[in-house]
């Protein structure tokens, strides 16, 4: 069994987002994250996809990310001689055709790469209609040049259906599904905190990382998320949520299956489609507002 979490979603690279803001406060979250027993990390600040169609301000970015972070990374490795502590972006998808060419951007310099919708909404309409949305043609641009991606928090987009089809679509799409720790726990509210049950419920997760901003008064829900889990039934999609398949991505290999978390008693199916029904009208009334 793979000893310890991988977590490849956090903001920690000093002073270039909305991260942590000096390098006292990353390495004070990177403690904090060891002590929750991460021992694989890539960070991943804040990027629009958009930007690299201005290549000099492109370039000066990741120039910018590398230097903070590999400062960062000789002292976060300094203390903790058994980190792997890597860089990645998270790519706002704001054009249909991304370049995550250069492997800065990349998880780990992997073939993964951390995604998340623009606006904060679900791509809209079928990824093989005439005139697809933005969203869906970014997707198919990242597979059809070879790189694997990953959508960050699918449990907090604004137009999620109630049967969770739009999600299913995204994995049909050929993409790999990261949720967040303190969604298990209510951290965004309690439609994020149905909707990513469900999706356990569903097998739908591949992975799970803390989207983690980096600052000494924001509460770390590593360990109170992989509790929940735990309560859930969850031992074995926690291992393979957290360590096994976080591990793999490390490697440059595709996850492994995660069967779908346990449904406790004859009424919960009911409850949570109700729930589920719930959260997406929610979202979709926010989505529309």
């Amino acid at each position: 069994m793979t000893r310890g979490y991988g977590d490849f979603h956090s903001h920690l690279a000093p002073g270039v987002d909305d991260g942590s803001p000096t390098m006292e406060d990353a390495l004070h979250s990177v403690d904090r994250m060891v002590g929750a027993g991460v021992r694989r990390i890539v960070t991943t600040p804040h990027m629009p996809a958009s930007l690299a169609r201005e290549p000099r301000r492109f370039g000066a970015f990741l120039d910018r990310i590398e230097e903070r972070w590999a400062a960062l990374r000789v002292l976060a490795v300094r203390e903790h001689p058994e980190l792997d502590f890597r860089l990645g972006a998270e790519v706002r998808l704001d054009t249909a055709e991304p370049d995550v060419s250069d492997p800065r951007i990349r998880l780990g310099g992997t073939s993964f790469v951390l995604v998340e919708w623009a606006g904060f909404r679900a791509p809209t309409g079928s990824p093989e209609g005439p005139v697809a949305d933005s969203g869906w043609r970014a997707l198919r641009t990242l597979r059809d040049e070879g790189f694997l991606p990953v959508i960050a928090h699918p449990e907090r987009y604004a137009g999620i259906d109630a049967g969770l089809d739009a999600v299913r679509a995204w994995k049909d799409a050929g993409a790999f599904l990261q949720g967040t720790y303190g969604s298990l726990v209510g951290q965004y509210g309690s439609v994020a905190q149905a909707l990513i049950r469900r999706m356990l419920e569903e097998g739908l997760l591949d992975y799970l990382s803390s989207d983690f901003h980096g600052r000494p008064r924001y509460v770390l829900y590593i360990s109170q998320g992989a509790d929940k889990l735990r309560q859930f039934g969850g031992d074995r999609q926690l291992d393979l949520l957290a360590k096994e398949n976080p591990a793999r991505l490390f490697a440059n290999q595709s996850p492994l299956p995660v069967p779908p978390l346990p449904v406790e008693g004859p009424l919960a199916a009911l409850r949570n489609w109700a729930e589920g029904r719930a959260a997406a009208a929610s979202l979709q009334m926010r989505g529309a507002s």
